[in-house]
């Protein structure tokens, strides 16, 4: 996924076809999340310009990660498409919704690109499957228990009619004689 400049100068204004698997392991120790990561693949094209190179990109993989209620292994499928273009001189860069890099020691580096895509791509929250939970984190303990949400609204609701302050009973009867008449 590294190519000189002169390498690529050699396909002016042709397609590069790129068709790779990439080893992305070493984000296992960037992002401590990532317990592990399969062999990434870089589907794609270039197009080479002369003083513009840009790369139309499929990256997809699993990833496995923590699930944020029980920690259980989750795995997790991603594809990206991105379009990642390199000038060669900063006066050549032009405003674009792709993005925009500065070719550096006359070496376009895909790889650093492609980590970073991999790492914008971890969620903020995972859930694994209800099969899979009863492997991970104990559900209940003394005095506690984990609870859906649908289970809690419904609890918290119960609560509330429960719930009636002694200050507010005579008020509460109040209503109810309206209510009758």
């Amino acid at each position: 996924m590294k190519w000189t400049v002169h390498q690529l100068h050699q396909f002016h204004h042709k397609e590069i076809v790129i068709d790779e698997y990439v080893d992305v392991s070493d984000l296992k120790e960037i992002d401590k999340l990532i317990r592990d990561i399969s062999p990434v693949h870089v589907q794609g094209r270039a197009d080479i310009g002369s003083t513009k190179f840009t790369f139309h990109l499929q990256v997809s993989g699993t990833m496995v990660l923590p699930c944020s209620r029980t920690l259980v292994d989750v795995s997790y499928p991603f594809s990206i498409e991105t379009t990642e273009t390199f000038f060669m001189n900063d006066y050549d860069v032009v405003s674009t919704d792709e993005d925009t890099h500065l070719v550096k020691d006359e070496t376009v580096d895909l790889l650093p690109i492609i980590k970073e895509l991999i790492l914008l791509e971890i969620p903020l929250q995972i859930f694994a499957e209800e099969e899979t939970v009863q492997d991970g984190a104990p559900q209940s303990g003394e005095g506690w228990e984990v609870i859906k949400e649908e289970r809690w609204e419904a609890m918290a609701e119960e609560q509330a009619k429960q719930k009636i302050d002694p200050r507010l009973a005579a008020l509460a009867k109040f209503f109810d004689k309206d209510k009758k008449e």
